[in-house]
């Protein structure tokens, strides 16, 4: 989608996050504090990223996941940015930028802290999968 098309289908800060790179400040996010169950996808594009059994609150102020729904979700891009060394996470049709993953994630669940700018996702409630084309991942919620 070309990127005027973009700035008309997004909110600023959806643009800004995704297309700019930019950060949505801590504690401010739509899904921050957000608990149900289902699955979050790409704002712009729809492709499925990460599930709600893989999201926790880390106490970062953005949403925090373990894991993407599929290793092929997202790619990952070194971010030396604000003198700081850091992995950038990536959607991988749209290339939209999602966030940042760290090594400071629960041990147990693999050790990754996948975090990611509410602005960057949309959230497909569990019930409503099957009507929005995201059938597939009913099985998650069985």
């Amino acid at each position: 989608m070309e990127k005027k098309n973009l700035r008309e289908k997004l909110t600023p800060i959806q643009y800004a996050v995704t297309q700019e790179a930019a950060t949505e400040r801590p504690f401010t996010g739509k899904y921050d504090q957000f608990d149900q169950p289902g699955i979050y996808v790409d704002v712009v594009s729809g492709e499925p990223l990460f599930s709600s059994l893989d999201k926790y609150d880390s106490g970062c102020g953005w949403p925090a996941f373990t894991k993407p729904l599929a290793r092929r979700a997202v790619k990952e891009k070194r971010d030396q940015s604000f003198g700081m060394e850091r992995t950038e996470v990536r959607s991988r049709e749209a290339d939209s930028h999602l966030g940042h993953v760290f090594t400071d994630g629960p041990q147990e669940r693999g050790g990754l802290r996948y975090c990611i700018n509410s602005a960057a996702l949309r959230f497909i409630p569990a019930d409503q999968l099957e009507a929005a084309g995201y059938g597939e991942y009913m099985r998650l919620f069985k």
